[in-house]
C-alpha cells in the first residue's frame, strides 16, 4: 500500500512540473510580486511618501490645459472665429475677396457660415474695400444692399442739391431775420429816454425827433391863432409828467391867459377850439363884449384826483386838464365862475353854456355844484374811457 502511493505521488509530480528541457518558459511561481509587508512605514520608508505611493493624484495638481494643448498640438485650442479670422488675414481660407494683408481686416459674420471681407488696409494704410475705392463705411452705401444703378444715383444726386439748396435759403432767410431784430433794437437803443426821476425837468430834443402828430398838433394851433411857446420836457416820475410840453399864454381873438400854463398839446387845442366856437360867441351875445382874459386856476400839476391820497393820479398829472376859476370881458367886467346870485340871469345863462357847450370838446367837465371840489372852478379834461363815456356834470 506505500508502494502504490509513493508512485502515484511521483507521476502527479511530473505531470504538473515539466522539466526545463521540455519548455524555456519561466515557472509562474518565480512571476508573482514580492511579498508586501505587513508594515506600511517598514516599505516605505516615511508617511509622505506612503501617501504620495498610495494616491494617484501628483501633488502639484492636474494641469487641465496642458493636457488639452498637449493633444491639439503647439498652437493649442484654436475656436471657429480665430481660425477663420487667421484664415482671412492669410489670404488662404477661400472666403470671397480674400486677399493676403499683414494689417488689420474688417469683416463681418465671423464664427458663422457667411463669413465676408467688408475691407482690408491698402497701401498707404487706410482702410479700403475689397475690390479697391473707398470702403462701404466710408462712402455711406451698405455692402448688403444692392448697387445703386446710373438712373437712381442720378436722382439721388438731385435730391441732395435740391436739399442743400434748399437748406441755404433757410439759412439766408434767418440771417436776414436775425439783422432786422438787430436793426430794430438799435432803434430802439436810439431813442431818446426818460430822465431820472430826481430831475423835475430835462430839456427835451426837438431837432427833427418830435413824433408827427406832436408836430401836426402844433401846425393847429397856429392857424387857430394860439400863442405858445415848447417848454423842456417835464418828468416827475414814472406817474406824472409831459413829454412835449407847452406853455399856453393866450388864444384866438387876442383873448390872453393869464397866468400862462403849461399843458399837453391835445388839450390845448381843445379848448382852443371851445373859447373861439363856444365861449366868445355866448359872452358877445350875452354882454354885447368878448372875452378879454381867462384865468385858469391850474393846468399840470403832479397830484392824485382832488388831491386825495390812495386816489387815482390826476389827468393835471399828464397835462391833460385844465381848470378856470375867472372870465375877464373885454368891458372889463369880471365872471367869477362860483354860483352867482339869485338876480345874475346873464351870468347864470353864460355859465350854463360854458357846461353844456363844452361837453363837446372834452371827455370830463366839471363845476360848481358837481361836488364840493369843484364849487369855485370849472375843470376841463381829455380823459380816455373804453366805454367812450362823456361825463358832463
Amino acid at each position: 500500500m506505500l508502494a502504490l502511493s509513493l508512485t502515484v505521488a511521483a507521476c502527479s509530480t511530473d505531470a504538473l512540473e515539466p522539466s526545463e528541457r521540455i519548455s524555456s518558459v519561466r515557472p509562474a511561481a518565480q512571476a508573482r510580486p514580492e511579498r508586501v509587508a505587513r508594515d506600511p512605514v517598514e516599505a516605505t520608508g516615511s508617511p509622505e511618501a506612503m501617501q504620495a505611493q498610495a494616491s494617484p493624484i501628483p501633488a502639484e495638481g492636474v494641469d487641465i490645459d496642458g493636457m488639452v494643448t498637449a493633444g491639439a498640438g503647439v498652437g493649442g485650442v484654436v475656436g471657429l472665429a480665430e481660425e477663420q479670422s487667421r484664415d482671412i488675414h492669410a489670404g488662404s481660407s477661400g472666403y470671397p475677396y480674400q486677399t493676403a494683408s499683414a494689417g488689420p481686416v474688417l469683416v463681418d459674420g465671423i464664427g458663422t457660415n457667411s463669413v465676408h471681407v467688408l475691407s482690408v488696409p491698402s497701401e498707404g494704410g487706410a482702410m479700403a474695400a475689397p475690390g479697391g475705392g473707398v470702403p462701404a463705411a466710408a462712402s455711406g452705401v451698405d455692402p448688403d444692399l444692392p448697387p445703386l444703378t446710373p438712373e437712381r444715383m442720378e436722382m439721388e444726386g438731385r435730391r441732395k442739391a435740391q436739399f442743400l439748396e434748399q437748406e441755404s435759403r433757410v439759412m439766408i432767410e434767418r440771417r436776414d431775420r436775425r439783422r432786422e431784430e438787430r436793426a430794430r433794437e438799435e432803434q430802439v437803443a436810439f431813442l431818446p429816454r426818460a430822465a431820472h426821476p430826481a430831475d423835475a425837468v430835462s430839456e427835451p430834443d426837438f431837432s427833427g425827433r418830435m413824433p408827427a402828430s406832436e408836430v401836426a398838433c402844433r401846425q393847429r394851433l397856429k392857424k387857430l391863432g394860439v400863442s405858445f411857446t415848447d417848454v423842456p420836457r417835464i418828468s416827475n416820475g414814472p406817474s406824472c409828467g409831459i413829454d412835449y410840453p407847452i406853455q399856453l399864454s393866450g388864444l384866438s381873438g387876442s383873448i390872453a391867459v393869464k397866468p400862462a400854463v403849461k399843458l399837453n398839446c391835445e388839450v390845448t387845442e381843445a379848448f382852443a377850439l371851445w373859447v373861439k366856437n363856444e365861449l366868445a360867441p355866448s359872452a358877445r351875445y350875452r354882454y354885447l363884449s368878448g372875452i378879454g382874459t381867462i384865468k385858469p386856476l391850474g393846468g399840470y400839476s403832479c397830484r392824485t384826483m382832488n388831491s386825495r391820497r390812495g386816489a387815482a393820479m390826476s389827468e393835471h398829472a399828464h397835462g391833460n386838464a385844465i381848470d378856470v376859476g375867472k372870465f375877464v370881458l373885454k368891458n372889463g367886467k369880471a365872471i367869477d365862475v362860483r354860483k352867482p346870485g339869485f338876480f345874475a340871469f346873464r351870468e347864470k345863462g353864460l355859465l350854463k353854456a360854458v357846461r353844456q357847450d363844452s361837453c363837446k370838446y372834452f371827455n370830463t367837465v366839471l363845476g360848481p355844484g358837481s361836488d364840493p371840489f369843484h364849487k369855485d372852478h370849472f375843470h376841463f379834461d381829455l380823459r380816455e374811457r373804453k366805454s367812450g363815456y362823456r361825463h358832463c356834470d
